[in-house]
Order: structure tokens, then sequence, then C-alpha cells
């Protein structure tokens, strides 16, 4: 579990093959790895990883295939969002983020707006009734808040402090993002379901 808080910009530096699937290693020097150890949950683009090996800078991990398929930016070297999972005595700064990806969107707009950027992320039709205004929605691993949504499109509202310290500094127009919708919805949903079946 984690909470969209973003730690700190780490770098895949290498990703290797295994058939479909792939190792990468993750720079992650400022990240504070003193206290993870193998098999711990690391969120990378908003996707809950296990740490298959660990050195005093960096991280190991494995992507299957199934994962590649449904998220964007793991397969290539670049920086990426990390944040090391939740323990039960952190404050919860941002919402409860599963690193589950649901899709991927797509940036449409990225512009300074004052001393703010207005984002605008267009989501994936089925994904689209789950997200509110003024809910909470996880682009990348970053816990945001909706101000507006229009059919497929969501209009987010970016602070410095957030374009400083992810990857949204890097963002354009075009670029794919992990998306992970509230948590609650998934369970009002199957609710939902269970009492129609």
């Amino acid at each position: 579990m984690f909470t969209g808080i973003i730690q700190t910009v780490g770098h895949i530096a290498d990703v290797v093959t295994h058939g479909d699937d792939c190792a990468l290693r993750i720079e992650a020097s400022d990240l504070g790895l003193q206290d993870v150890q193998l098999g711990d949950s690391i969120a990378v683009n908003g996707v809950c990883l296990t740490v298959t090996k660990l050195e005093s800078t960096s991280f190991e991990v494995m992507v299957s295939k199934v994962t590649l398929d449904v998220t964007s930016g793991l397969g290539q070297p670049g920086a990426v969002n990390l944040e090391k999972a939740l323990r039960l005595a952190d404050r919860l700064g941002g919402h409860l983020v599963t690193g589950h990806v649901d899709g991927v969107g797509t940036i449409s707009v990225l512009e300074q707006v004052g001393e703010c950027w207005l984002l605008k992320v267009r989501t994936p039709h089925a994904l689209s009734k789950y997200i509110a205004q003024k809910g909470s929605l996880c682009v990348n691993g970053i816990s945001l808040t909706v101000n507006a949504i229009t059919q497929d499109e969501v209009s987010i509202n970016l602070i410095p402090h957030t374009m400083q310290h992810t990857i949204m500094q890097y963002a354009k127009p075009g670029d794919a993002v992990n998306l992970e919708i509230d948590l609650i919805a998934r369970y009002v949903e199957r609710m939902q379901a269970w009492e129609q079946e």
C-alpha cells in the first residue's frame, strides 16, 4: 500500500530482458534504501514492484510481460517516480494507493498557468466512470486531485512542488501515463454488482 506522495525521482539504469519479462536496475540514491529489504515493495511510476536485489544506492525488480502490457515507462531507461511502501505508523498525506495500475492515459495538455501547471489527461473510456470531480486519481504514482472531468479527459492542477519533485518536470503532451483509480470506487462497483447477482 502507498500514499501517492512521491519520495524521490530515480532512474532506470539497466533493462535486461528475460524472454517476455525484464529485470530493471533502478538508481535511487535519494530514496534512503537503508530500511529496505529483499521482498519489499516499491512503487515505480505507480506500479508496485518487488525488490529482488539491493545495493546501497540502487535496487532491482522483475517486471512480467503482463505488467509491461498494461503499464507505461518501465521497459526502457529513464526517470521514474519512486515511493516506498506505507508503514502503519506513517502519515497518509495523499490517498490509499495499491500500486495496481488500472490503465494508461495520455497527456493532452501540460501548460503553465501562473505559478502552477494545468495538466489534462485523456483516460481510457472504461475508467472514466470511476473518476469524480474533486476525487483522487493516481498519475504515474502521484496522488492528484481531479479539478474537472469531461467525457474521457481529466483536468488537474499541479503545484510547483509536484513539478519540481516528480517526473512531471520532464513530461510533455503525448506522453503515456499510468493511471490508478481511487480504491473506494473499485469496491463500490463490486458491491453493486454483487447485489445484482
